[in-house]
């Protein structure tokens, strides 16, 4: 049944409706007629679903939060801003869930290349968007992908021609400017037959409760190889939707690198469709402090023989934090000669902090080698005693393990200018006694 916030969405739904992109395209006009009778007929998702059972979402139905319309001319603190636009990079800013031409920095980008507002492209060539739009995921995944169909106002759209090797990463950078905001976005990332290219999905935004709801699809054509990192260091008063979706086709390559350290609560869903012999790297960390609560969400579908799959998350929890991981493995009847492994590991640093792991395996095929490990924990004593004999003192031991637990997560990132904002965040949740330039 329909949630009386649900309820109260819908019956604001037809105040915007006329002025969200698209209007004129049936294809998509259906397609958010159809998002939305599947948000008010089900509401957010409830503790009784079970990929839902571990994460209340109460709080955000508590609150209705104000989509904008168009986009912002509202003035932005350009040197706060600069601490999330990364050298080295192309940008392309989306600001309360428009795109900003005057923040976005695409100079210099090949002309092969398409990167641009999905608003626009909509308006100017509406058969592009058409053919990937909604092919990743459907609106019958869950509420919040049926809720981000219904209201998404822009996003970005990134194809990468065939045979086109990126020697830059394309930032994406989505910013929050007003409190009680809902930022939805709608990103499109196409890698065509043997693109090379890395991308990075960076989150900020004021020290306010507000809502970011985004969805990103994402294509990799035969023998593409995509990169992609997320960094979701957002307000601790904020609520954060994030899903990626991503289709492999035949020998593609994709990696992803998923870093949740902000909002009060927060969800990410990663799930990957595996082609003929395609390889998936997912590697995550989430860092939990005060009352936060960060839910991941991973889902790797092993359809075709020959794939290889591998999957490292670790978390760390303090105060009274809670860390979610459900991981979910599915090897298709046909997916022979299958090789996957998951491994999810936690740090609790407080007696009062708490993580729920659900490791899955779903194995139809005979001839597989999957595998997957957890643990759940609190510092190793004897090593914390092995540094005291070593004239380390208590606390500095302590700092200095979990720091390293964390930063071999940090250590994956090769690109420096991201490599240095990541561990800069990792650093703000830690105690940094003991923590010296000598360890990074």
């Amino acid at each position: 049944m329909t949630t009386q916030t649900a309820s109260r969405y819908t019956a604001e739904y037809s105040k915007i409706e006329a002025k969200l992109p698209g209007g004129s395209l049936p294809w998509l006009l259906e397609l958010r007629n159809d998002a939305l009778k599947q948000f008010s007929g089900r509401g957010f998702p409830s503790l009784r679903e079970e990929e839902w059972r571990y994460t209340n979402v109460s709080s955000i139905e508590k609150n209705l939060f104000e989509p904008r319309l168009e986009p912002s001319d509202q003035q932005i603190d350009k040197d706060w801003l600069k601490n999330y636009c990364l050298a080295d990079c192309w940008q392309i800013v989306l600001v309360d869930g428009y795109y900003s031409a005057e923040l976005s920095n695409l100079a210099g980008i090949p002309k092969n290349v398409t990167i641009k507002s999905l608003n626009e492209l909509l308006d100017a060539d509406a058969e592009q968007v058409e053919s990937y739009f909604g092919k990743a995921v459907s609106i019958d995944e869950h509420s919040f992908v049926a809720f981000n169909t219904a209201w998404f106002g822009d996003g970005a759209f990134i194809r990468i021609p065939a045979k086109t090797l990126l020697d830059k990463p394309v930032q994406l950078l989505h910013v929050v400017t007003d409190p009680n905001r809902l930022a939805a976005t709608r990103n499109l990332v196409i890698a065509e037959s043997m693109a090379q290219a890395q991308m990075i999905e960076t989150y900020v935004g004021v020290d306010q409760a507000y809502l970011s709801a985004a969805v990103t699809e994402v294509f990799v054509e035969p023998n593409a190889d995509l990169t992609m990192f997320k960094l979701q260091c957002e307000s601790e008063k904020a609520y954060h939707f994030g899903g990626t979706y991503v289709k492999q086709s035949r020998d593609a390559r994709f990696s992803h690198h998923n870093f949740a350290f902000g909002s009060l609560l927060a969800r990410s869903d990663i799930h990957v469709d595996l082609g003929h012999a395609s390889e998936c790297n997912l590697n995550g960390l989430y860092l939990g402090i005060k009352r936060q609560h960060l839910d991941n969400h991973t889902r790797i579908n092993h359809l075709e023989p020959y794939a290889v799959s591998r999957e490292v998350y670790k978390g760390v929890l303090d105060d009274r934090a809670r860390g979610v991981f459900q991981g979910r493995v599915v090897v298709a009847e046909d997916a022979q000669k299958t090789d996957s492994e998951m491994n999810n590991r936690n740090l609790l640093l407080s007696n009062d902090a708490e993580v729920d792991t659900k490791p899955q395996l779903e194995i139809y095929a005979d001839d597989v080698k999957c595998a997957h490990g957890v643990t759940v924990g609190q510092l190793d004593e004897k090593s914390v005693f092995y540094l005291q004999s070593r004239c380390v003192d208590e606390e500095t031991a302590r700092n200095m393990l979990t720091f390293a637990f964390a930063n071999e997560m940090v250590t994956k990132i090769k690109q420096k200018s991201l490599h240095d904002l990541v561990l800069a965040e990792v650093l703000k949740r830690f105690p940094q006694q003991g923590i010296t330039q000598d360890w990074l």
